[in-house]
């Protein structure tokens, strides 16, 4: 016995201690609670917060014991030293106390601690049963509810109007109301996205692959940054990662209608028909959205680039159906003959409109300028605003001009950030110059000329003359009047431009200025003459009431000052004499 005893004694006790801490009687709480057993829970949970006083979760879980057993008051008053003294950042807490008031009947304090609730909780967690228990309180209290700002949604309606500037190609708008947005939500995603694709409208190619980088950083499964980031791949000549992330989109397969349209949309755009048209069948089967003629419109762009002509066809006709008031379904059915025959290649732009080509042959045979409809266009602006950053010089040219005829606050801005640009043609930025004070720009202009930070003046050319006289403002503005409906910008700007050149070389032996008509007239014909125009001494002596010999002498006298043929024939050889008859 005495040999078993010591045997046994020298082993090693076998005991487990138990850590009694505020886990330990946390879990002992959830257990009772899952046995209903509410007096042992309180009482853990009591025990919890004895080992951990500062910790407000122990206090909030003791509260919500005390509601479920009907101790209203003691759980609101737990609550409430919660929210004043431990942390006010558990708003959750003014929720609670709401539900506990309507229990207890007291409503007015129950739409009071509602209204804090919805007014200081960010993350929006019980937002819809917050609704769903004003609308109770509205009936118990027998009147309309107190107003609240609630700060979930704080950002969705500034959200919203950056997303109207946006469809209305209002990108630059739209970039500072979606900066500050951002700014202010950083988690704010969607937002990121727009402001990305703001950027991608606006040619800032840089900003926007940032901005939707950022996106996935916060959140790598995004389907509107994957998808955007793969047309930004696209622009960029990316082939391989584009690869890469079309085999990933190709596989993905969103639950949400407005996903499922991206991913539709995206795959169109970058030329996986099968997969678009795929999605926007997916999308036609729903009910709500069958009478949708947009859908129709870009299912149909879908089949008729796999070659599904008759599919095609019948979506095509279905969307004239949906809008009978538009010409679109009816020039692509008109069209469909030639893609099927070959003779043209099937549309590739999924939108909802006519093609850019055909839009601006109707532009122009219009006498009104560019239309209205045009000029709100995202993808027309969008257009404008990508080739004045990365267009040739041709199409700049255009483009400034184009723009001078939309003439709105996000043009001024544009134009004013390309007069600025230091490796932009001084000649373009001229240009530029002139459109802006043609559509209301006068103050100072600071601009990049000659290689120089300069300031423009309210004139409308900075030349180096040091006076300006009268009269000779009184020619540009009679040649301007009687040329404004019959030259473009580019040719007004050049008639300016040579009539600044020519005061400024003869100055100060400038001849008298005694028949404004007569040198306005020269300088139309010069101007004529020098973009190839067919004009003729008699036309435009005719136009200004003066006589063909008056127009002759001004003309050569301006010729002889600034060699104008001499400059013609470096650019056309077979340009002759300003014979003009």
């Amino acid at each position: 016995m005495k040999g078993k005893k010591r045997t046994v004694a020298s082993k090693p006790a076998k005991v487990i201690p138990i850590q009694l801490d505020a886990t330990f009687f946390f879990e002992r709480a959830v257990r009772s609670l899952d046995r209903l057993h509410y007096d042992k829970a309180l009482k853990y949970f009591r025990r919890a917060v004895d080992y951990e006083p500062d910790n407000p979760v122990n206090h909030c879980n003791m509260a919500g014991i005390l509601s479920e057993m009907g101790n209203y008051e003691e759980s609101n008053r737990i609550l409430g030293s919660i929210v004043e003294e431990l942390d006010p950042s558990m708003t959750e807490c003014h929720f609670y106390m709401a539900n506990n008031f309507a229990n207890m009947e007291q409503y007015e304090a129950a739409e009071d601690a509602l209204i804090r609730y919805l007014e200081e909780d960010a993350e929006g967690q019980f937002l819809d049963e917050a609704e769903e228990m004003m609308e109770l309180l509205q009936y118990e209290l027998d009147r309309p509810p107190k107003q609240a700002v609630i700060k979930s949604r704080e950002g969705l309606y500034e959200h919203d109007q950056a997303r109207m500037l946006l469809e209305e190609g209002k990108f630059a708008e739209a970039v500072r109301l979606l900066e500050s947005i951002v700014e202010k939500y950083e988690d704010f995603l969607a937002a990121r996205n727009n402001l990305a694709l703001a950027y991608y409208y606006m040619g800032r190619f840089d900003k926007a692959m940032d901005t939707i980088n950022q996106v996935l950083e916060l959140e790598a499964g995004n389907v509107h940054a994957l998808c955007n980031l793969a047309i930004f791949y696209q622009h960029a000549g990316r082939q391989e990662p584009l690869t890469q992330l079309v085999e990933l989109l190709k596989k993905t397969y969103p639950f949400h209608h407005e996903h499922v349209f991206k991913l539709a949309t995206t795959m169109g755009i970058l030329g996986e028909h099968e997969t678009a048209y795929r999605h926007f069948m997916r999308l036609l089967k729903d009910p709500a959205l069958q009478q949708d003629p947009c859908l129709h419109h870009y299912a149909a762009i879908a089949a008729c680039n796999i070659g599904r002509w008759k599919e095609a066809e019948r979506l095509w006709r279905q969307t004239a159906k949906l809008d009978p008031g538009s010409d679109i379904p009816k020039y692509y059915l008109d069209q469909l003959g030639s893609v099927r025959s070959q003779q043209e290649p099937p549309p590739s732009s999924y939108h909802y409109h006519l093609p850019f080509e055909e839009q601006f042959r109707l532009w122009e045979k219009s006498t009104d300028g560019l239309p209205d409809h045009l000029k709100r266009d995202p993808l027309v602006r969008s257009s404008f605003f990508w080739a004045l950053r990365h267009g040739d010089r041709q199409t700049k040219l255009q483009v400034i001009q184009a723009l001078g005829m939309i003439a709105d606050n996000e043009v001024k801005d544009a134009l004013r950030e390309f007069v600025l640009e230091p490796d932009e043609d001084d000649y373009l930025k001229r240009i530029a110059i002139f459109v802006l004070r043609s559509i209301g720009v006068h103050d100072s202009l600071p601009a990049m000329l000659e290689g120089k930070r300069t300031q423009v003046e309210s004139n409308l050319l900075p030349s180096r003359l040091p006076v300006w006289e009268d009269r000779w403002q009184a020619v540009l503005e009679a040649a301007q009047q009687r040329m404004n409906k019959l030259y473009d910008l580019v040719q007004q700007h050049d008639l300016l431009t040579l009539w600044v050149e020519y005061l400024t070389r003869v100055y100060p032996n400038v001849p008298k200025i005694a028949k404004v008509e007569g040198w306005a007239a020269a300088l139309e014909y010069l101007t004529a003459k020098m973009h190839r125009r067919e004009i003729s001494y008699h036309e435009v002596a005719r136009r200004y009431g003066v006589s063909i010999s008056t127009v002759s002498k001004y003309a050569k006298a301006i010729d002889e000052a600034c060699g104008i043929k001499e400059k013609m024939r470096s650019v056309f050889p077979q340009f002759g004499e300003f014979s003009g008859e």
